[in-house]
């Protein structure tokens, strides 16, 4: 079982890092191979335009997903799920691999959402990217723990 959760832009801060990794453990301590990424983020302004600092940005993602099994766009247009839903979802995406995608401060390039198997919204809420890591793999982890009959999800 094989899970990537790929970001634009190296985490920053200090206590939303730790939070993310203390679920990467947890995540890990079942048996998951699970692995977060990051490709370098365009600063925009100046001589870029929004959209060209995301298709950059999203060049960079598609190039660094090329090998990835399932890929799922992290993005608020995309579909909700209960924490159940997600969990069977999530079992048939992880064999042999799925790769969750969080976008920049200016979201995913729409090349980057064509080429998703799936799109998933957190939210209809906008979060900061860091935020988004850590929610997802928060997510990830009590989806694992439904799926094998651990009472974290209560």
């Amino acid at each position: 079982m094989k899970i990537l959760l790929l970001s634009v832009g190296k985490p920053r801060d200090r206590e939303i890092c730790g939070l993310h990794e203390r679920y990467a453990e947890r995540i890990r301590n079942l048996g998951v191979e699970y692995e977060a990424g990051w490709v370098p983020e365009v600063k925009s302004g100046g001589r870029y335009s929004d959209d060209h600092v995301r298709e950059r940005e999203g060049r960079s993602l598609l190039a660094a997903l090329r090998r990835a099994g399932r890929k799922v766009a992290l993005d608020r247009t995309g579909e909700a799920m209960s924490s159940e839903e997600f969990a069977r979802r999530l079992e048939s995406w992880v064999s042999p691999g799925v790769a969750f995608v969080v976008g920049g401060h200016l979201g995913l390039h729409a090349d980057v959402l064509r080429s998703a198997d799936r799109i998933w919204s957190l939210s209809t809420l906008t979060f900061p990217h860091e935020l988004t890591r850590v929610l997802a793999a928060e997510q990830i982890y009590r989806a694992l723990t439904l799926l094998r009959g651990i009472p974290y999800h209560r």
